[in-house]
């Protein structure tokens, strides 16, 4: 199943490189503003959720931006037939947000 919706960006991290072992990896991380579960009424405020985003090359396409910024996503939920997760398909970046005060 996708879905477009609006994400806050606090931040992306890009990986590539050769483990010991000789096996390559590449890729990008994206830490998506999220808010915190305030149904027990014990949460208040937002965390990150890390998400994978294609290669490292995808990094370089954002970090030049500044951060946090706001961004149209297509998300898509999929499974395995046990578990399901939410998967970054594609990132238009279209304002920078609001810097948020430190309390």
């Amino acid at each position: 199943m996708k879905f477009n919706t609006r994400i806050t960006i606090a931040g992306v991290k890009g990986s590539k490189g050769k483990l010991e072992s000789g096996q390559e990896y590449d890729s990008t991380k994206i830490y998506v503003q999220t808010d915190l579960d305030d149904s027990k009424g014990m949460g208040k405020g937002f965390a990150t959720v890390e998400y994978n985003y294609g290669t490292s090359e995808e990094f370089h396409k954002l970090k030049h931006l500044p951060f946090p910024l706001v961004a149209e996503a297509e998300l898509e939920i999929v499974t395995n037939g046990k578990t399901q997760k939410t998967v970054i398909t594609s990132l238009q970046p279209i304002e920078l947000a609001k810097p948020t005060k430190a309390a």
